[in-house]
């Protein structure tokens, strides 16, 4: 089984052309199951619809919620499709295996006013206070991906349009809009403290760290919690919030479900309807709040 999943991961890389981080998520979920497999004695053509019940029963007793589980089960449906594809299998055992239900969880998001309150938190008079500035505005101005924001070229940006080019998951390229706000940002950074932080040297890449490198996802979570804590934000801010915040500011004003999913990305619509619940529950709020007789 070991050989036949490196190669499963090596079609992920080159044919379906999935991110480095879901083929290493694939890779840790395809693992344990493997461990599994092993403990009891089961071969690759021995696995059988009541094993991979079993696996994920052991997930939830491990104390895995039922979205963590359903996520194993969907790297083993992969694996087992592409093992039956490529003839090591006859029949597919996770064909029949139900995905188990969870609740839709509401993403966490930051409202206006906080994002404005961690806007105010870089030192603009310094390089690196310059780039996380123009990072944050960027990051909620477009709703990219933390990994999407990192691996940015100078390349991507269309100033003069107010557009920038993305290569999201997949492989796929979208363009999205920037906000003024955004586009001022980032010329501000590249005007000095761009070539500040190269110090000589030469990258193609947008945002870069203290050495002139191409600025990293850790470094950049890092440094956005720092300002989080200085913003006195209620949350433990990670990146994925201001993408949440981004899609659910725009849904609030108006803008309409198929649009927010072409900026962000996403290859189903019904990934993009999580938003929709966000709306809903403010609406039910304001309902309660103001309504004479809520």
């Amino acid at each position: 089984m070991e050989s036949l999943v490196r190669a499963f991961l090596n079609y992920l890389r080159v044919e379906k052309g999935l991110s480095q981080n879901t083929i290493l998520a694939y890779g840790r979920d395809l693992k344990k199951f493997q461990a599994f497999a092993e403990v009891r004695e089961r071969t690759l053509k021995q696995i059988n619809r009541d094993n991979i019940v079993d696996f994920l029963t052991s997930l939830y007793r491990s104390g895995l919620d039922s979205r963590s589980v359903a996520r194993h089960l969907v790297a083993l449906r992969h694996f087992f499709r592409f093992a039956q594809v490529e003839g090591y299998i006859v029949e597919d055992p996770a064909a029949s295996v139900e995905t188990p239900k969870f609740r839709m969880r509401l993403p966490n998001h930051l409202s206006a006013e906080e994002v404005n309150r961690l806007l105010a938190q870089p030192d603009t008079g310094s390089a690196i206070g310059a780039r996380d500035k123009a990072m944050i505005e960027l990051l909620y101005s477009t709703g990219l991906r933390v990994s999407e924001l990192v691996n940015l070229r100078l390349s991507d940006l269309q100033m003069e349009s107010g557009c920038l080019r993305c290569i999201g998951k997949g492989n796929k390229e979208r363009m999205v809009p920037m906000g003024r706000s955004a586009v001022n940002s980032i010329e501000a950074y590249l005007r000095q403290a761009r070539q500040s932080l190269l110090a000589g040297k030469v990258s193609p890449y947008v945002f870069l760290n203290r050495f002139g490198g191409r600025m990293g996802r850790i470094g950049f979570w890092k440094k956005l919690s720092e300002y989080g804590r200085k913003a006195g934000l209620r949350l433990k801010l990670k990146p994925h919030m201001l993408r949440h915040s981004f899609a659910t500011h725009l849904l609030e004003r108006g803008a309409d479900l198929r649009s927010v999913q072409l900026m962000l990305g996403h290859a189903d619509i019904s990934t993009t309807q999580i938003y929709t619940h966000v709306v809903k529950e403010r609406l039910k709020e304001v309902y309660k709040q103001h309504h004479p007789r809520a």
